[in-house]
């Protein structure tokens, strides 16, 4: 008897251990598009290089890895300051960069949800022209593209009908700036053909995101939002607050990575799956080689 209930037993603390070990698991989570399944898979591939064991939960919607969060079914995320901000915590005060970030940071914590170190990379909405077109009409900033317009140039417009449409979008943008467009010198049309009609210069000025591939390899300039009219959608590692706690290291691990992101260097990451094809896991390991972090 005393041998079956030591054999018992021993299978218990056994059964114990095994329960412990995959509470400690970290699960990364990730939304569905190129930037965040790089994220991921960065996430995963340093956490994994120092020790941990990861679960990959990657290529969620917005609104469902947010849920999961929540919920305790995933432990860390990359996530975008105004996406939080307005999204999820329905705040539609005007913030600067700063203010956004330490707003959320505040209102995710009631929510079991840490905010670690902001990346400089900023994933908002911009507009773009090809870059021989803006030296030529002088154009580097939003209020000089209102004030071209206001000049009598004639400049199109592309964009989603997201933008053109919502609240927040090109009609306060344009009172922002004091100028319009025009119904007829603009063009609707899906987010991913704006970049290449306006590489095929069909539009003059394009609806782009930040940090997308296509604008340095089809050699695009960014127009400095100079009123800051478009929210921070600053790039930031969040983690549950029970997972940091249990896994005091981890918040380092991701803040060295938070530390080596800007607009520049997730565009290049981005392009390099969008436009040369490149897999999300050997971009992702080669970051991670240069950086220095494995």
């Amino acid at each position: 008897m005393n041998r079956i209930l030591k054999s018992a037993l021993t299978a218990l603390v056994f059964s114990g251990f095994a329960v412990s070990a995959q509470a400690a698991d970290i699960v990364v989570g990730g939304k569905n598009f190129t930037e965040q399944q790089l994220l991921t898979a960065i996430t995963a591939q340093l956490l994994e290089a120092n020790g941990y064991k990861v679960e990959n939960r990657g290529g969620m919607g917005s609104a469902a890895v947010r849920q999961a969060m929540e919920n305790g079914q995933i432990d860390v995320y990359w996530e975008y300051t105004g996406t939080s901000l307005i999204t999820y915590n329905k705040v539609d005060e005007k913030l600067d960069a700063q203010q956004t970030y330490d707003r959320v940071k505040e209102l995710d914590a009631k929510k079991g949800i840490v905010w670690l170190e902001p990346s400089d990379a900023n994933n908002t909405y911009a507009f773009a022209m090809r870059r021989a077109d803006s030296e030529e009409r002088g154009i580097t900033t939003l209020s000089e593209l209102a004030a071209a317009v206001n000049n009598g140039d004639d400049i199109t417009f592309g964009s989603n009908a997201e933008f053109y449409a919502r609240p927040d979008g090109l009609k306060p943008l344009e009172e922002a700036y004091g100028f319009e467009f025009g119904r007829s010198n603009i063009k609707r049309m899906d987010t991913g053909l704006v970049y290449q009609a306006l590489k095929d210069d069909q539009v003059d000025v394009g609806l782009v995101f930040a940090t997308d591939g296509r604008i340095p390899a089809f050699d695009f300039v960014v127009l400095e939002d100079d009123k800051g009219y478009f929210p921070s959608y600053a790039l930031a590692p969040v983690v549950r607050d029970e997972v940091l706690e249990a896994n005091p290291g981890l918040a380092d691990l991701l803040n060295s990575v938070s530390a080596k992101l800007t607009d520049q260097e997730m565009a290049k990451l981005n392009a390099e799956v969008d436009v040369d094809k490149v897999s999300i896991e050997n971009v992702a390991a080669e970051f991670l080689k240069e950086q220095g972090l494995t």
